[in-house]
């Protein structure tokens, strides 16, 4: 009891360095990701750190699957060792019991990466794509920044300012370039104010400029000059949350509309805790390491396959969502094979006769240190004598 309630201890106290570990590379790289969308003028300055919160929600449930794997695997690993695992056999325990003090801190991970993954992780996509979706589709105007080209939504004009002031309507210096047909336009004017129709319709109102219309490579373009000129920008405001995507959608609402793209999604959450349950008992019989060796092979090893594993699900998942494979034979025959695996791990470390058991091992690697150590201690006696 003692010595699990002191394994218990050490493998929160891994999971929890690791985990610091693993988030704050999660939150480096979604940073310099976001922060570059923002530079390119893809989503709004003012909305970088809730796409940041966000982000790093959605990918919480795989962060926590490695945390939990990883932390298992050290702690086994320097378990083996430091010879404790030899006390432990020598005690009359076996491997399974690690299952017990694993799963204690196992089963609250895999409860939390569920809820996150049914729950949390949805809702944190729908709402970084309400940000990004209300900054697209944002007036035409309000996607200019002084010294740029923009493009409207539309993908008809650009527009080019030299400066506006923080929070107005009215910008200086502005040029438009249209497109429609086969003819283009080039409004160039001193000054532009948005004004409103009051039925949803957006006007850019440019006073004290000039307007150029024709076609290219031939000589009748029109001039045009004028004092106040109007121009529509926006007819209604933006629909938000029209265009949502599948991985955005609540779970209920995934399993009201049963399609091949719903299923494909609800395979991938429902793939989440189990993935964490089966790779976490998984590392009890893949922490072994032969005390003479290194222990980073076993946290190489452990990568791959995580890595290999997620592969496999997001195969499943894509199966399913190209129709190849039906929901129904996606969902398990993959984690009931990695659970075949774990049995057979088990069964392989707990035949005590099997050459590469631990325990043959280590009692190899210390007799044949002791031989080796032998000789040098007969010659000390001899000098001795």
């Amino acid at each position: 009891m003692i010595f699990r309630r002191s394994l218990q201890r050490e493998l929160a106290s891994a999971a929890g360095a690791t985990f610091t570990v693993l988030f704050s590379i999660l939150v480096t790289w979604t940073l310099i990701a976001i922060l570059g969308r923002a530079a390119g003028g893809k989503v709004a300055s003012g909305d970088v750190l809730a796409l940041i919160v966000f982000r790093s929600a959605e990918l919480l449930p795989i962060i926590l699957i490695l945390t939990s794997f990883i932390a298992v695997v050290a702690t086994i690993t320097r378990s083996y060792r430091d010879s404790e695992m030899v006390v432990w056999f020598a005690s009359g325990q076996s491997l399974l019991g690690w299952i017990r003090p694993v799963l204690t801190l196992g089963l609250p991970m895999v409860a939390l990466v569920g809820a996150l993954s049914f729950v949390v992780t949805p809702w944190a996509k729908m709402k970084s794509a309400e940000f990004v979706e209300r900054f697209q589709k944002r007036e035409d105007l309000q996607r200019v920044a002084p010294g740029q080209f923009r493009e409207s939504s539309s993908s008809d004009r650009v527009f080019f300012v030299e400066r506006s002031a923080e929070g107005s309507t009215v910008v200086q210096n502005v040029f438009v370039g249209g497109v429609d047909g086969d003819s283009h336009s080039v409004v160039v004017a001193k000054q532009g104010v948005i004004e409103s129709d009051g039925k949803g319709g957006q006007f850019l109102v440019l006073s004290n400029g000039r307007r150029y219309e024709g076609v290219p490579g031939q000589a009748d373009f029109q001039t045009m000059e004028f004092e106040r000129y109007s121009m529509r920008v926006a007819t209604q405001a933006p629909m938000i949350g029209a265009d949502v995507p599948v991985s955005a959608l609540s779970t209920p609402a995934l399993l009201v509309a049963p399609n091949r793209f719903t299923q494909a999604e609800l395979l991938a959450r429902i793939a989440a805790p189990i993935t964490c349950l089966v790779l976490m008992l998984l590392a009890i019989p893949l922490g072994f390491v032969n005390p003479r060796a290194g222990s980073s092979a076993n946290l190489i090893v452990a990568l791959l396959i995580f890595f290999t594993y997620n592969n496999l699900v997001r195969l499943s998942e894509a199966s399913v969502k190209q129709g190849k494979l039906a929901f129904a034979m996606g969902w398990w025959p993959l984690h009931l094979t990695a659970l075949l695996v774990v049995v057979g791990l088990f069964a392989w470390r707990l035949n005590v006769n099997h050459r590469y058991h631990p325990l043959v091992l280590i009692s190899a690697f210390k007799r044949r240190r002791h031989l080796k150590k032998a000789p040098v201690a007969k010659r000390e006696e001899a000098r001795a004598e």
